[in-house]
């Protein structure tokens, strides 16, 4: 069996696992990331830091399956997960755009979110008011998406991640646009998500508020 076939088979502790090993990818023929190696499990969170070009983005979109591997594996162990393709499934993945319709209202935007990416109910997935309260968002949920200020954008967004519990957050600057109490805020959702079992990979540039957080220095742009 090749690197690039390995299994996702789930640990005999019950712990859910992310494994990438010897990752390799190009984008635009260049070499971005060369052989990156690193594994988190269940209740741990992995800071994703570097300059702009080093790969940060790219990182997380390879993990999202969004951009294919030169060379390397990227498994997802334990959990629902039974096979390396479906890690995809178990992954929310934000980015910069925010990923809501203009013309819907907060909640709507929400409630299609929350039927579209739970994979099965769980206890772990919060009602979209309850996420509309945690991100401090509940007197606009009925204001379309479009009128809302680049903060209240950016944590609407966030409490995407909330309506539908998946294990793996991927996320690309979380806190562009938002102030220190919405920082605080999402910091808490971040700790909160970890105790229940879940998994973080956050590229920034900013102190996240996860103080037991591992920390991945990509190098210097070529």
């Amino acid at each position: 069996m090749s690197r690039d076939d390995l299994p996702a088979q789930p640990p005999a502790d019950g712990v859910m696992r992310l494994c990438v090993e010897n990752l390799s990818v190009s984008r635009g023929g260049r070499l971005v990331l060369d052989r990156l190696s690193f594994s988190l499990s269940s209740g741990q969170a992995l800071v994703v830091t570097g300059p702009n070009g080093a790969g940060k983005s790219t990182l997380l979109r390879a993990l999202a399956g969004l951009l294919p591997r030169a060379e390397g594996a990227i498994a997802l162990a334990g959990g629902l997960v039974e096979a390396e393709a479906e890690l995809p499934q178990q992954a929310h993945y934000l980015a910069h755009a925010d990923g809501m319709k203009a013309a819907l209202s907060v909640e709507e935007n929400l409630v299609f979110w929350s039927g579209y990416l739970a994979q099965a109910p769980d206890r772990r997935s919060r009602a979209v008011d309850a996420a509309l309260g945690v991100v401090g968002l509940a007197h606009v949920a009925g204001a379309p998406f479009g009128v809302l200020s680049a903060g209240q954008k950016r944590r609407a967004a966030l409490a995407r991640l909330l309506v539908a519990f998946r294990p793996l957050w991927l996320l690309d600057e979380p806190l562009t646009a938002l102030d220190k109490a919405s920082r605080e805020k999402f910091a808490a959702a971040m700790r909160e998500h970890c105790a229940e079992g879940g998994l973080i990979v956050a590229a920034t540039h900013e102190p996240l508020g996860l103080e037991e957080a591992a920390t991945l220095a990509l190098g210097a742009a070529s």
